[in-house]
């Protein structure tokens, strides 16, 4: 069984490569399944893939390098977009959102039309000089800050994020707890995303969440609200290292083998859409890593009148084994 890969395609390799494992499309049909839509709750929007870290494991192949931020007028599309549809939740992401110009504008136009907006953070972004009002206006507008940490073991999370990520991931959480993030009462939410290290499937969120409670609080005497697991989904630079380190398909079968059919009707890409840089629209960013547009169209978040309506199929690749893989991407 062969996998078919575009050349030049983001996220995915220049040629073909041989996958032991079941397409997942057919899983989903061995097992009763479909993956279509469900009603549309949450607008997740990708602001660019500039970053100031090259993580091993990100799917979007983010860093220093990248040039794909977006620009204003794209955001006041979104924003009008966010008016037109009113989300309970809004989520910004990246690479890392801290970096791009003109974020505080985008955060100011979006606060108001949701009961939830987040923004997610490398915490080694946010920590930069330059980034203080950035911070001050999070705590002002209530935004959640869903903060990447991958380890509480340093030396794990610098082989995952670079030398010193994890010192100032440290600095940065306290600085935060300082700020009341994290901090019981506060009404200001610090939630942590972890994510394995290595070619394996992450341990289960309680237990995860448990021990990081505990080192984070016993080593550096910082608190949070909440720990999400989530696997490494096979695409980018993480697909780059699995191929390169001889593990790609030990890792694929791995997924596959973990495949949760419970997972399937509570996974995000079914109650959210996402909005690339360029204000296109997609089912998740991991279909955005991999071109693959909403019901297969090129569409400007300029141009939707309607949102998708529910039992419309969302695209699938063997990649979404990893959102399905244990307790998954829910």
């Amino acid at each position: 069984m062969t996998e078919k890969t575009k050349p030049g395609l983001p996220g995915e390799p220049p040629s073909e490569r041989p996958v032991a494992v079941v397409p997942f499309a057919t899983t989903l049909e061995r097992h009763g399944l479909s993956l279509v839509r469900g009603e549309v709750h949450t607008l997740q929007i990708n602001t660019g893939f500039l970053c100031n870290l090259r993580c091993r494991h990100c799917h979007l192949e983010a860093g220093p390098d990248r040039r794909e931020v977006m620009p204003r007028e794209t955001m006041s599309a979104v924003i009008a977009f966010a008016e037109r549809f009113r989300f309970q939740a809004i989520d910004i992401t990246g690479g890392a959102p801290e970096m791009v110009p003109d974020l505080s504008f985008l955060i100011e136009g979006l606060a108001p039309l949701a009961p939830m907006l987040m923004l997610r953070t490398n915490l080694a972004a946010l920590a930069a000089p330059a980034r203080e009002g950035l911070l001050a206006l999070c705590i002002s507008r209530r935004v959640v800050l869903v903060a990447s940490f991958p380890s509480t073991n340093p030396s794990r999370t610098d082989a995952q994020r670079g030398t010193g990520a994890a010192e100032a991931g440290i600095a940065m959480l306290r600085k935060l707890n300082a700020a009341g993030y994290g901090v019981e009462g506060s009404g200001l939410e610090l939630n942590l995303v972890s994510n394995p290290v290595g070619a394996f499937l992450p341990a289960t969120q309680a237990q995860a969440e448990a021990k990081f409670r505990r080192d984070l609080l016993r080593k550096w005497g910082v608190t949070f609200n909440n720990l999400y697991t989530f696997g490494n989904v096979p695409l980018g630079r993480f697909r780059q290292w699995l191929a390169d380190s001889g593990n790609y398909d030990r890792y694929l079968r791995t997924l596959a083998d973990g495949f949760n059919p419970c997972t399937v009707e509570g996974l995000m890409c079914r109650t959210q859409l996402s909005v690339s840089w360029d204000g296109y629209l997609y089912d998740c960013d991991f279909n955005l890593a991999t071109d693959r547009y909403l019901e297969g169209r090129k569409v400007h978040v300029s141009e939707i009148r309607r949102l998708p309506p529910p039992g419309i199929p969302i695209a699938v690749g063997d990649y979404c084994y990893a959102c399905t893989a244990g307790s998954g991407f829910t």
